[in-house]
């Protein structure tokens, strides 16, 4: 009787174990994102593996559309966690109230330059510059020095040469014009409006996105376009390496960093107030700080990681720039000034 009692107690802990109830265990998470976000599948893979958590990836467009995206649904969110939200959209997100409070353990590492909230409802993740790239053939050939401002570029030696991108549908391109916001102000006998008079004056080609201006108009990228110079990112140059088959010894393309000239985004996680999976969010942020995963950004998304320990990649080391004194607007002012700026932009510039 014994021996059986003893079988039935040990029947019943196996089932336990096996039981639906059991797998349950395993958390789905959903993180929302932009189109742009990308990550190693052994890294992921070791996240999930270690912590019982499936992560769904929810692509949602670029930054601005997911930001409007997930305001619309509030009530009723799209995901648990969302990554990708910058400073030039961040006031929108934190005025619309959507984020849980979290401060990670692993935010004790990561310089306070790029922590914008006090209330830690979000966290910094990335970073990188949009600057002003140029086809280095094209400058040796012609021995033509590089614009060392903004305002060079409205010099008639530079006529033809540059294509930018519309501030209202490119994030690069919203970005570049708060760089010559704060280069130029928004007040006084020479504005910001009247720098961009100039650069139309001097023939400026305005894309509606960063792919056009990039792959058609540059004359450094594949379509090998008309204008040497266009406004990408710092971590553009080691980009055109990385994917060149074969690289080249040299990088064909370069970053203009000079004071003022470049715009820095900091990109930043949240979780998503309404989540079910409150620990799993917090998990997954305590992730994206870790050694693994920003050490896989940069030749995942061609970005900084945050994380000052983190070891960048040598195609990073040989050919990416940092801006020593990127252009900076506080995200608050972005977020208040924002419409009224590109309204402006548009009617002197596009009509």
């Amino acid at each position: 009787m014994r021996r059986f009692v003893s079988f039935l107690v040990l029947f019943v802990l196996v089932v336990s174990v096996l039981s639906p109830a059991a797998a349950q265990e395993n958390t789905t998470l959903t993180l929302v994102t932009h189109d742009s976000f990308n990550v190693s599948e052994a890294v992921l893979d070791a996240f999930q593996k270690e912590n019982d958590i499936t992560v769904q990836i929810l692509k949602s467009g670029d930054a601005g559309a997911m930001v409007n995206q997930s305001i619309l649904s509030k009530a009723n969110p799209l995901g648990d966690v969302m990554f990708g939200v910058d400073n030039t959209f961040l006031g929108r997100t934190l005025d619309a109230d959507l984020f849980e409070p979290y401060e990670s353990p692993a935010a004790k590492d990561v310089p306070d330059e790029f922590k914008l909230d006090p209330e830690n409802r979000v966290t910094p993740v990335d970073y990188g510059d949009v600057c002003l790239n140029y086809d280095v053939k094209y400058f040796g050939d012609k021995k033509l020095a590089l614009p060392a401002s903004l305002a060079d570029l409205t010099k008639p030696e530079y006529k033809s040469l540059l294509a930018v991108e519309n501030p209202s549908s490119s994030s690069p391109g919203l970005a570049f014009l708060l760089a010559t916001i704060k280069q130029f102000g928004t007040e006084g006998k020479y504005t910001y409006l009247d720098y961009w008079k100039d650069l139309v004056k001097n023939d400026v080609y305005i894309s509606d996105g960063w792919e056009d201006a990039y792959y058609t108009q540059f004359s450094a990228s594949s379509g090998k376009g008309p204008r040497p110079l266009v406004v990408s990112y710092a971590s553009s140059p080691p980009a055109e390496v990385y994917f060149a088959d074969p690289q080249p010894d040299t990088a064909p393309t370069g970053s203009i960093t000079a004071d003022g000239t470049c715009f820095r985004q900091i990109e930043f996680v949240g979780i998503l107030k309404g989540t079910k999976n409150i620990e799993a969010a917090q998990k997954f942020v305590d992730f994206m700080l870790s050694q693994p995963f920003q050490e896989d950004m940069p030749l995942q998304m061609f970005v900084f990681p945050v994380l000052p320990t983190a070891v960048l990649p040598d195609v990073f080391v040989k050919y990416a720039a940092v801006a020593e004194k990127p252009a900076l607007i506080d995200f608050a002012d972005i977020n208040t000034n924002r419409e009224m700026w590109l309204q402006a932009w548009t009617e002197t510039v596009l009509r």
